[in-house]
């Protein structure tokens, strides 16, 4: 199983990254299927940005009106996790409430694809188109 994400889209992750360190980075994942066109970035509103991320409510809303108006979809999000590995945590075990979302973890240096499942997360490729 893979993701394929446009052209940049990672450096684009990465770069929003290391602009929010120390805190965590956060935005949705726009596309359709397992084909991601565009990250949309958010403010982390997150009560302690450090340690988590909440994607800011009014960027939510905005992103799923400009993605449906483009024949999109919002079909995940990233975020990153800036002291520790791009990987899902508990705490986004715990966070995901739909089966087939795309999860993108950033952290030291890298981004890592992840479909959520009924229970946890699934590991998948990420090939850049």
């Amino acid at each position: 199983m893979f993701v394929e994400m446009g052209p940049g889209l990672t450096a684009e992750i990465l770069a929003a990254a290391a602009r929010a360190h120390p805190q965590e980075a956060c935005g949705l994942v726009i596309g359709t299927g397992s084909r991601v066109e565009k990250v949309v970035h958010a403010q982390n509103v997150a009560a302690d940005p450090l340690t988590g991320f909440e994607v800011d409510p009014a960027t939510l809303l905005r992103a799923h009106r400009e993605a449906r108006a483009s024949g999109w979809a919002v079909i995940g999000s990233y975020h990153s996790h800036p002291n520790g590995r791009p990987e899902p945590s508990a705490v986004d075990a715990a966070r995901t409430n739909r089966a087939g979302e795309i999860w993108l973890i950033a952290a030291n240096g890298s981004v890592r694809a992840f479909r959520s499942r009924e229970v946890g997360f699934e590991a998948v490729q990420i090939v850049e188109v």
